[in-house]
């Protein structure tokens, strides 16, 4: 069921089937003169080519598989509880497509067993883990374009990153001229329309990294909503 959850979601027509999928926007110093990294999709991709977008992709389904080693906040596990596959896969997902297109690493010293797809991650000595993670948007590409997806975007601080944040090269060259760039900076910047929907998004909350008060969703006629605030106090946000 799951892996036909990762291959199949039929869509109007004769449009691409719906495929799940997962990014990560990095913040370098969210209270001060922030920074967002980006890279360019290649000019003969088929997808957005040529755009700045953050790192991500589909979901594999091995990524269902990976042992994080802490959990997403409660309120983020809540707002995908509803999704096709496990809250942790997406959160596995763009950890992995992180370290693919970037050769950035976002976890903790460890080991776990890696499943297929994971072994290089797990050759470094660690393991992914969703903590620090916030999920803060969701996007459905429309019908009409040459592939679709259900993407959940996460936030981060990059003063989570293990090593160096400026090395990147263990990139996969999928994304080209991957650099910080200065939000102020980033209407400047040629990024696909969703992209620069999700970084405004996420720029009028900072310097606050947490759950929004609303979720975004681009592509359907609804927002959600945050658990009310008359519910019991979650550390875990």
């Amino acid at each position: 069921m799951v892996q036909a959850a990762l291959r199949v979601r039929l869509s109007p027509m004769d449009d691409p089937p719906i495929r799940e999928a997962a990014t990560l926007i990095l913040i370098r110093d969210p209270a001060g003169d922030a920074k967002v990294l980006l890279g360019r999709r290649q000019r003969n991709a088929v997808f957005m080519p040529g755009r700045f977008v953050f790192p991500g992709g589909a979901v594999d389904p091995s990524d269902t598989e990976v042992a994080l080693s802490g959990p997403l906040k409660t309120t983020c596990r809540g707002r995908l509880a509803e999704s096709p596959l496990p809250a942790h896969a997406y959160a596995a997902a763009a950890i992995r497509e992180l370290w693919e297109e970037t050769g950035l690493v976002f976890g903790t010293p460890g080991r776990f067993a890696p499943p297929a797809g994971w072994a290089g991650f797990a050759d470094l000595g660690v393991q992914p883990t969703a903590t620090g993670l916030t999920y803060v948007f969701r996007a459905i590409t429309p019908p009409g374009q040459t592939r679709r997806f259900d993407a959940r975007f996460f936030l981060a601080d990059a003063a989570s990153l293990l090593g160096d944040g400026e090395d990147f090269s263990g990139a996969s060259g999928e994304l080209s001229d991957l650099a910080w760039v200065p939000l102020s900076a980033a209407d400047t910047v040629h990024m696909a329309p969703v992209t620069q929907q999700a970084l405004q998004t996420v720029a009028r909350q900072l310097p606050d990294l947490g759950p929004p008060e609303t979720l975004v969703v681009r592509g359907q006629d609804q927002h959600l909503r945050a658990p009310s605030a008359g519910g019991p106090p979650d550390p875990s946000g």
